[in-house]
């Protein structure tokens, strides 16, 4: 249950009969709001994304095997570069997991990613998942690193039109931070996809989108 909303963003409705949110609540882990399971607050969520993140099982995937490999080309001068973060993800996804289907991509696609983060701003950086937008079929992250913020949405797709209010969504959140640059990243399931990054303008401000 916890790791369905931390990492698949589903939407739990709070009963206080069952079992295992009964469980959460005794341990502190969940609370109800507004009829919901959420996580009761942030040290718990970055606690329990880090045991989920560092279990034996998820280092052991390849992904993780390649972003520290991949580790040392994202930092130039102190600074992350974001936007290769999402290219050599993308990269490395696509040749790894290419021919997994829609369930397996829902599953773990984003857990991958944050695993794929995880280590390379390890103890330097952090993140943190926007409570906003775990139950709207989408996640954004907001990653911290030397006094930059990256605001990143990652969302499984759902249509041209869905991909559009997506785009709208995270402007709004752009300027909500004070940020002009912002990215996303796309798990699209189109066979005739372009996997890779490109970079669009929409009005002042910068998106990095990555389709995989």
């Amino acid at each position: 249950m916890l790791q369905a909303l931390l990492f698949n963003g589903k939407s739990i409705v709070y009963n206080a009969d069952d079992p295992a949110t009964d469980m959460a609540v005794m341990l502190g882990f969940v609370k109800n709001h507004h009829g919901n399971v959420v996580i009761a607050n942030r040290i718990f969520e970055t606690r329990l994304y880090n045991m989920y993140l560092s279990a034996g099982e998820l280092q052991r995937q390849e992904i993780y095997k390649a972003s520290l490999l991949d580790k040392s080309q994202f930092i130039v001068s102190g600074h992350l570069n974001m936007r290769r973060v999402l290219e050599k993800f993308a990269e490395h996804f696509d040749e790894l997991y290419h021919d997994s289907d829609e369930t397996f991509v829902e599953e773990v696609g984003r857990k991958y990613f944050l695993l794929y983060l995880k280590s390379i701003i390890n103890g330097t950086g952090n993140y943190h998942i926007e409570t906003r937008t775990r139950s709207l079929g989408r996640t954004d992250v907001i990653v911290d690193y030397c006094g930059q913020q990256f605001v990143i949405e990652l969302k499984i797709w759902h249509g041209n039109e869905y991909h559009m209010r997506g785009e709208r969504q995270l402007l709004c959140y752009l300027d909500d931070y004070h940020i002009d640059k912002g990215y996303m990243l796309s798990f699209n399931f189109n066979k005739k996809k372009q996997i890779g990054v490109h970079e669009i303008v929409i009005g002042d401000k910068i998106l990095i989108e990555a389709v995989v």
